[in-house]
């Protein structure tokens, strides 16, 4: 599924292995962008860029990224199995993943994803010249 960038596959690497996915598997796949530190956000684990958080454990099995909401609402009616959203999101530029639930290539695609929402201009240069 690719969330309507030419380049969607560009960007963290989907893991191999399809086991079930943990925080573990986000933070793997969120140190293989660059420049991406762990941290806490909302006082749950979190990966952030240049000190802005773009996904964050919201619960044992469920993480949060930001992402566009043309692309949540897409998602959400798509894959209600996956993409969810609780009433404090409504309206909001996050949705609400069950890791169990994804695979690692749309795993790997919306954490990159939401790492572009916050990464400085600069650095999405320096990735996607290196990337293309």
């Amino acid at each position: 599924m690719c969330l309507g960038r030419d380049d969607c596959c560009q960007g963290a690497a989907p893991l191999h292995n399809q086991s079930m996915a943990t925080w573990a598997t986000v933070k793997k796949l969120g140190k293989g962008l660059p420049e991406v530190e762990e941290s806490i956000w909302f006082n749950t684990p979190s990966l952030k860029v240049r000190r802005r958080s773009f996904v964050r454990l919201r619960e044992r099995d469920v993480i949060v990224v930001l992402m566009d909401l043309d692309e949540k609402e897409a998602l959400l009616a798509a894959e209600p199995h996956i993409f969810f959203q609780t009433p404090h999101y409504e309206g909001y530029p996050a949705v609400l993943i069950r890791l169990p639930q994804i695979d690692s290539a749309e795993l790997a695609e919306v954490v990159t994803e939401s790492w572009r929402r916050v990464a400085p201009k600069r650095l999405l240069r320096e990735f996607d010249a290196r990337t293309t």
